[in-house]
């Protein structure tokens, strides 16, 4: 009773807002907490079994979330006519028992111990294989020529071994740091420069954000890629014959003899001076994986425009259904349920089309809803859906992620990852200023959390994109959202404990959506194809010419 009255009060309030009448009034009050929350409930219930990619728990989630677009009236944009695009995937499990890591140092051999020293995901793309080579540290494996930064300037890399650290050089600004903090990106710059293998290291700040233990932890869910029309793995480099991530405890065994220490590597990085030498050690790694077939849905469904023109242009707003599935025992509970990572975001996503389907007159481009899979495997539906969408590519203006809803706090302010790179930004504060919310700059950059969820897999295919976050204002002095986001995220986070048992806001997540909602509209009405503002890095590196 006392949510379902403050909802009719925060919709009163939105009504004032929008005194001048127009159609997102009426479409906003359709977004109810008590939908929200009812959605999260079954989606995150232990009956799906933490939704994991290829499963059955997410299949019957996908099923569920198609069903919600049949009965919105939402036209199908799958496959073979449903709201289904099968994404083709590998699942890659390492054999913690034959896969091994050794070096070389002054004709003496050091063992290192699989989860105490190193672990390894495993090969993409063969069952076993090995790599014998001399290594070299390069700082944090990054070329960035718009910088004038490269830590692979002094150093040649052909036929070695790459080690480097997380992150990148903390002088770059927080969206650029954080694409050149990729895996992928690092990856792909380590073959290029010639290396036939990658040890990644571990390091105070990632221990901050994700610990060698919880990683270990984590082996319990295979790694998954998606495989393209001739069955290769997505990101994959075959000329990399190996690649493991040492523990802070490797790091120590890697350095030893090299005159520098572990904390004289993260300070020069912390300085973000590019500094590269040789290793006087030789690694030999040797990998063996199991790989199984599976496949998953990606959900999408449209919402076709009114205006002749703009129609044939698509907003799409994503939100991930997938989560971790059945793993290692948290406190007696092997289910990681993912009630707000994601059930929130693809609640709100429902929310959305509810409020979009209500329109009359709808809005003028047409929207498409994709609710994807596989996003903690390396947003991997979204990459497919962003490489193989079910119209043309062209057509794609912009992307709207939620990954999230913000429900742990009543919400004053947004955090909108992707902002200042395109005219989005316009539409980001026009939404706020309308709903009297403020808009605040990213709090963690040094968390990239830019490239850590779907948006950016459209970023990387030229397409403006934005993520919405629950930002950390309050202005009860009794709350304080960032103790809040930071006990969430050490206790709660890719925990079984992320289920319904927490104390959520629901009408601070009808808020969440509702703004979510009238960014997209805002975007549909507008004459102007959203674009990449000028000189921007990421509209240098992806926009198509």
């Amino acid at each position: 009773m006392a949510a379902g009255f403050a909802a009719m009060l925060l919709l009163v309030g939105t009504r004032a807002v929008f005194a001048d009448g127009d159609a997102a009034d009426d479409a906003m009050a359709a977004i109810r907490p008590e939908a929200i929350r009812a959605d999260m409930r079954f989606l995150a219930d232990d009956l799906l079994e933490g939704r994991r990619a290829g499963t059955r728990g997410h299949e019957i989630a996908a099923k569920f979330v198609a069903s919600q677009f049949e009965a919105m009236g939402l036209e199908p944009m799958g496959e073979n006519g449903t709201y289904f695009q099968s994404v083709p995937l590998r699942s890659i499990r390492p054999d913690e028992n034959q896969s091994t890591l050794t070096i070389e140092l002054g004709g003496k051999t050091e063992v290192f111990v699989f989860r105490q020293d190193f672990i390894a995901g495993g090969d993409a793309g063969r069952t076993e294989t090995s790599v014998e080579a001399p290594v070299v540290y390069a700082g944090f494996g990054v070329t960035a020529p718009e910088k004038g930064y490269d830590d692979y300037r002094s150093v040649d890399l052909k036929g070695k071994i790459v080690a480097y650290q997380f992150g990148a050089p903390t002088q770059f600004e927080t969206a650029t740091r954080a694409h050149y903090s990729s895996e992928a990106v690092k990856t792909a710059n380590a073959a290029a420069h010639g290396a036939v293998g990658v040890i990644s290291l571990d390091s105070p700040a990632l221990e901050q954000l994700y610990p060698f233990k919880e990683q270990a932890r984590d082996l319990e869910f295979p790694h998954l890629r998606w495989l393209d029309v001739e069955g290769r793995p997505n990101d994959y480099f075959p000329e990399l014959r190996g690649a493991v991530f040492l523990s802070m405890d490797g790091v120590m065994k890697l350095l030893e003899g090299s005159g520098k220490s572990p904390d004289e590597i993260y300070a020069e990085a912390r300085a973000g001076r590019p500094v590269s030498f040789a290793l006087p050690v030789t690694a030999k790694m040797h990998l063996v994986t199991r790989h199984e077939g599976l496949e998953s849905p990606n959900v999408a469904a449209r919402l076709e425009g009114s205006d002749p023109k703009l129609r044939n242009e698509y907003i799409v707003y994503t939100a991930h259904l997938d989560h971790l599935g059945i793993g290692e025992p948290v406190n007696g509970d092997k289910i990681y349920n993912g009630a707000l990572d994601n059930a929130s975001g693809t609640a709100c996503l429902l929310e959305i089309a509810k409020a979009f389907s209500k329109m009359n007159p709808r809005p003028k481009r047409s929207i498409l809803f994709v609710s994807v899979t596989g996003e903690e495997e390396g947003l991997l539906g979204s990459d497919y859906f962003a490489h193989y969408p079910n119209i043309r590519k062209e057509a794609l203006v912009a992307n709207i992620n939620m990954d999230g809803a913000g429900l742990l706090w009543p919400i004053e302010d947004v955090i909108v990852n992707g902002a200042e790179h395109s005219t989005l930004g316009e539409a980001v504060q026009e939404a706020a200023e309308r709903l009297n919310l403020g808009v605040s700059p990213d709090p963690y950059p040094e968390q990239v959390l830019f490239i850590r969820s779907d948006q950016y897999s459209f970023v990387k295919q030229g397409i403006p994109a934005v993520w919405p976050r629950a930002g950390l204002k309050s202005s009860n002095p009794n709350i304080r959202p960032g103790e809040i986001r930071k006990r969430w995220v050490e206790t709660i986070y890719h925990k079984p404990q992320d289920d319904m048992n927490q104390r959520f806001n629901f009408v601070s997540g009808a808020k969440y959506a509702r703004y979510s909602f009238l960014l997209g509209y805002i975007v549909a009405r507008k004459t102007d194809r959203p674009k990449w503002n000028a000189g921007d890095f990421f509209g240098e590196h992806y926009a198509k010419k």
